[in-house]
């Protein structure tokens, strides 16, 4: 997953037609453009697996069943809020908590306590191992404005901002709209496009002019909602699998990484 891969990866598709007249680039941020996903998916485990005892008992001595974090962290949280992270799981359980208020501290009794409990797990992560940016980030942020391309860097989570400058990719993008703008401003979360919205908003790029490069699902359906003019999904894994289904929930066309995306933007690989 570290290491970035080289070209495009997809089938002819409708982005094919649509690669003309991109001025801008709307990039999600963990998995695209940092190497946090696999911290990100570790924090809700142990935050969710630790929390599962309390409200599903053992029955006949069997424990309940441990959060996946591969199949429920990309089906269920990837690329939301902390928030809707929360909700969208349990609601997959069938469990049933009160919502709680956001000064409620880290705990497994309503839905603010438990999105506390995951940042405080991660931010111990994080204190711990440190962030960085995948390979290909900055060339391709580079060729990209050698080509007079303006990007943007979005996420749900509150913590983007201090990550991006840790990695030392502030620099490289003309805006940023991260999970406390989303707060500030009352943004609904993916795969809502209102985060998307607003940073083609800063750029002064409309949705019809502006590609966005996802690879969540929920971030995906949220730039087809959007009608952004391409919405190239990203699997770094090269899973088959997972690119046909970011193809079903959105995306025109899926990339191993980003060393192509300057040269698909410019309609050089077709």
């Amino acid at each position: 997953m570290d290491e970035a891969h080289t070209g495009p990866r997809h089938r002819p598709s409708r982005g094919a037609r649509l690669v003309n007249g991109v001025r801008a680039v709307v990039f999600d941020t963990d998995g695209v453009l940092l190497a946090t996903a696999a911290r990100h998916a570790a924090a809700w485990k142990e935050t969710f697996d630790g929390c599962l005892p309390e409200w599903q008992p053992s029955h006949a001595g069997a424990p309940p069943r441990p959060f996946d974090p591969v199949r429920e962290y990309r089906d269920l949280v990837d690329g939301r809020s902390r928030l809707d992270g929360v909700r969208a799981f349990l609601a997959a359980r069938r469990i049933a908590l009160p919502p709680g208020t956001p000064g409620d501290p880290p705990g497994c009794a309503t839905v603010h306590a438990v999105a506390a409990r995951k940042e405080e797990v991660f931010s111990a992560m994080l204190r711990t191992d440190g962030v960085r940016a995948f390979d290909d980030v900055r060339p391709a942020l580079r060729e990209l404005r050698r080509r007079t391309i303006r990007c943007a860097a979005v996420s749900a989570s509150r913590h983007a901002r201090s990550l991006l400058q840790a990695a030392d990719l502030t620099g490289h993008f003309d805006a940023l709209v991260d999970g406390r703008d989303a707060a500030a401003l009352n943004l609904p979360g993916k795969p809502d496009p209102a985060l998307f919205l607003e940073a083609a908003g800063r750029l002064g790029v409309p949705p019809a002019h502006t590609a966005v490069v996802e690879d969540a699902l929920a971030g995906v359906e949220a730039g087809r909602r959007g009608r952004f003019r391409l919405v190239v999904g990203l699997d770094r894994e090269a899973d088959p699998h997972m690119t046909d289904t970011l193809r079903a929930h959105g995306a025109d066309m899926v990339l191993p990484g980003l060393v192509g995306l300057p040269a698909v933007l410019e309609g050089e690989h077709t």
